[in-house]
């Protein structure tokens, strides 16, 4: 009897110290209960990079929100603990709604995120926005392949499944899950699954359908360089991220009917080009009209038309008077002429007596919008568009598209700041810049104008898809991230076009301003993303009502 009482009295003090524990020391439990497990699973928000060391999360579940016609993404990181762990593979179930609603998982993509090593980071220009430096960073994406069939590609050097895991090593899966037009609004619950030689684990995706739908044509227009030959392929990859492809090759117009119809594309480059460029201030005479007028005939009616005729020649003075030739050439035929430049009084007007600007769509740098922001109120006035690009390390301050910044500067300049600049469109300089070995080697770009900086993947938003076991490309975590912010565009202008539009363009500027007041949290940007959603669900409902 006394033999029970003490051995009771031993029950009770140790199940009060673990309690205790628990609740006061979480950490240190959470770290003695993942201690014991051969391989840790959980889930991320699609806006933090895992790194290749860190600690594991909390939580195997994750909650999405997303309109019809949008895609959002998460990711599931797996860590083997204590030992190498083999044979690891993922797959995602149908979610299921109300009523036997279905978002099969045909609709759900998923790659293995690859880890490419920056071994000389951008230039610190002494900003707030600064290079995270030298290190691993996940980047380019090798997709599974079919998650309907569980065929995977079978060629290809790097494999994404099944694959082997090092002890204390983490490998995250980036998830895209795409919400179909016809699909009900509502919540869609289902499951992802891990397996391995260790054993299963497993977690919740719970999605929230707002009743809304994004437009199949972006509200954003967009000029993304891409210097191979056009294909299929590599059309339908750029447009399913949001971004108008313009080929360095001249353009196929035998696709273009599907590509708009299916994918969204919007624009097309007429392919005229003056040789006027950075460092070149000599421009070529103009097409004749009825030259660009045949060329525009080649093309479907419903494509946004315009020429690129010249690149970066803010510095070019001289090229006033040629510049007013190619704009009246290209105005009398009926299109858009589009130069990468500030606005300029001495272009506003091209001589040929309607007043019309030289350029219709200049497109500037954050640092040339800050010398110019005046400039810019004026052709913005006078019916002009102004769209904005990016390149290199420029100032300390506005977004970076190097592989060494923070996820948030690729999603917070085509959403918020775009939409609160009044910025209608976005250009890349150029989506394809390889090394000799691309799935290793990212230093892609050195400045030979100053002084040899690097530049770790500037120009390359997409990887060769030969070495991943894919005919054409596959794209970058940067490229998802850009595509998540033109999604934003379209939130902040659905809610414009419901008649809210000063509330939708105060929603934006709390995020991002301008080029030097921008959130770089990412939980902030969410926030106002959600609320948004929010807002255009109520006055949607309210109308419907």
């Amino acid at each position: 009897m006394v033999k029970s009482k003490i051995f009771y009295l031993y029950f009770l003090i140790t199940f009060t110290i673990l309690v205790l524990s628990l609740y006061l020391y979480p950490s240190i439990s959470k770290s003695s209960f993942i201690s014991s497990l051969p391989l840790i699973v959980w889930t991320n928000s699609a806006m933090e990079r895992i790194g290749i060391s860190d600690r594991p999360g909390n939580s195997s579940n994750i909650k999405l929100y997303a309109a019809r016609g949008e895609y959002e993404p998460f990711q599931i990181g797996i860590q083997a603990h204590r030992s190498s762990v083999n044979n690891v593979n993922v797959r995602v179930s149908d979610l299921k709604g109300a009523n036997n609603q279905i978002i099969s998982r045909r609709h759900v993509t998923l790659y293995k995120e690859h880890y490419v090593y920056v071994t000389n980071p951008s230039p610190d220009r002494q900003g707030s926005n600064k290079s995270l430096g030298t290190g691993w960073y996940a980047d380019g994406l090798i997709p599974f392949g079919d998650n309907l069939t569980g065929k995977y590609p079978t060629t290809g050097k790097f494999a994404a499944v099944p694959f082997s895991l090092e002890a204390g090593k983490n490998q995250p899966i980036w998830v895209d899950i795409y919400v179909p037009r016809d699909t009900l609004p509502g919540d869609y619950k289902g499951t992802f699954t891990v397996t391995s030689d260790r054993g299963t684990n497993s977690g919740e995706i719970s999605l929230r359908v707002w009743d809304f739908e994004l437009p199949l044509k972006p509200s954003l227009n967009s000029a993304f360089l891409f210097w191979g030959n056009q294909t299929q392929q590599a059309s339908q990859e750029i447009l399913k991220h949001k971004l108008n492809p313009q080929f360095n090759s001249r353009p196929l117009p035998e696709l273009e009917r599907e590509l708009i119809d299916r994918w969204g594309l919007k624009s097309v480059n007429l392919g005229f080009w003056s040789g006027a460029e950075l460092k070149n201030c000599r421009m070529s005479p103009p097409p004749s009209v009825a030259e660009i007028k045949a060329e525009a005939a080649r093309h479907q009616p419903d494509l946004f038309k315009y020429v690129y005729s010249a690149d970066e020649i803010g510095n070019c003075k001289n090229l006033y008077e040629p510049m007013k030739q190619w704009g009246r050439a290209i105005h009398q035929a009926g299109y858009a002429n589009l130069v990468v430049m500030p606005p300029t009084p001495e272009l506003y007007d091209d001589g040929s007596g309607t007043g019309r600007s030289a350029v219709d769509v200049w497109v500037v740098l954050p640092i040339d919008y800050e010398k110019s922001t005046q400039r810019i109120q004026q052709v913005l006035r006078k019916g002009d568009q102004v769209w904005s690009y990016n390149g290199l390390v420029q100032d300390g301050y506005s977004p970076k598209w190097q592989i060494d910044f923070a996820p948030i500067n690729f999603r917070i300049q085509p959403g918020f700041i775009s939409h609160s600049l009044g910025l209608t469109g976005l250009l890349y300089w150029r989506m394809d810049l390889w090394t000799s070995n691309p799935w290793r080697d990212v230093r892609t770009f050195f400045d030979k104008f100053d002084n040899n900086r690097p530049y770790p993947g500037d120009g390359m938003l997409v990887y060769p898809g030969e070495q991943v076991g894919v005919k054409g490309i596959v794209p970058s975590m940067r490229l998802k991230w850009l595509r998540e912010g033109v999604e934003d565009y379209e939130y902040v202008e659905i809610l414009k076009g419901l008649g809210q539009e000063k509330s939708a363009l105060l929603m934006s500027q709390s995020v991002g301003r301008d080029w030097r007041n921008w959130t770089q949290k990412p939980q902030v940007l969410m926030s106002i993303r959600n609320r948004l959603g929010k807002e255009i669900k109520r006055i949607k409902t309210t109308t419907k009502n």
